[in-house]
């Protein structure tokens, strides 16, 4: 299985990347975490039929912005999205003019498919559960190729994050806050905190995503919070666009 960085920053692009989108290739399907403006890049690895989900944290822009890109792609196979209750509604809104081209104008077919917390079967064994912040935001567990895959992002430490965690063969977390910085707004973490989530976890690999813009100005700042959470969870890497892993 490959996992492929299309976007590692969160609130805005800049320089040391664009916003928030993560694509998994697995053995039956193409698995996209998050919308943001990486999501312009997905076409560069689609090649082939294989079944395309796209699974939504939240509505928040840097996580969805990317779906205004979808007017380029030309897949032969539908795009399924999942996302939390409301999902298709506001999609339906803000995907549609006078904001950009809309779903039902697209070469592409979108399906919307609206979740409540829990465990679930289809496409593919997966979870979901409700983390802490602003607006109502989904932390999900993957079960693909015999592999888990958490992904926590724009959430405070909560107990939901351990539960998706748990013994889990990579966690993908947001690290929006510098190392020791004192939060303040929105609940998100530091590497510290991502560290300390994978290591009671048990989690095998730590992947340090969704660095705030305005916070983590370059790339050094990524080096160090890595570092940082290094001292705590040996096994981490702070991402970067067009990171590849395998696992």
């Amino acid at each position: 299985m490959k996992i492929i960085f299309l976007g590692t920053n969160g609130w805005y692009s800049t320089d040391t990347g664009n916003t928030t989108c993560v694509l998994i290739v697995s053995d039956d399907y193409y698995v996209i975490l998050d919308a943001g403006d990486g999501l312009q890049k997905l076409d560069k690895y689609i090649r082939s039929k294989k079944p395309i989900i796209l699974f939504l944290s939240h509505l928040h822009l840097d996580h969805i912005m990317g779906l205004h890109s979808l007017y380029k792609f030309r897949f032969k196979q539908s795009l399924q999205i999942y996302g939390n209750v409301g999902t298709k509604k506001s999609l339906k809104k803000l995907i549609n003019h006078p904001y950009t081209a809309s779903l039902d104008e697209l070469e592409i077919d979108v399906e919307i498919h609206e979740m409540r917390e829990g465990k679930h079967e289809m496409p593919f064994p997966f979870m979901c559960k409700r983390l802490i912040h602003a607006d109502p935001c989904l932390g999900y567990r993957l079960e693909l190729d015999g592999k888990s895959i958490a992904f926590c992002t724009d959430t405070g430490v909560c107990d939901n994050v351990y539960t998706l965690s748990e013994n889990a063969d990579l966690l993908i977390s947001e690290c929006a806050y510098m190392p020791g910085q004192i939060q303040t707004g929105w609940p998100h973490l530091r590497p510290e905190d991502a560290a300390n989530i994978a290591k009671k976890s048990n989690v095998k690999q730590l992947i340090l995503t969704h660095f705030d813009a305005s916070i983590y100005r370059k790339m050094e700042h990524r080096k160090t919070a890595e570092n940082h959470a290094k001292k705590i969870f040996q096994n981490t890497i702070a991402a970067y666009d067009g990171l590849k892993i395998k696992i």
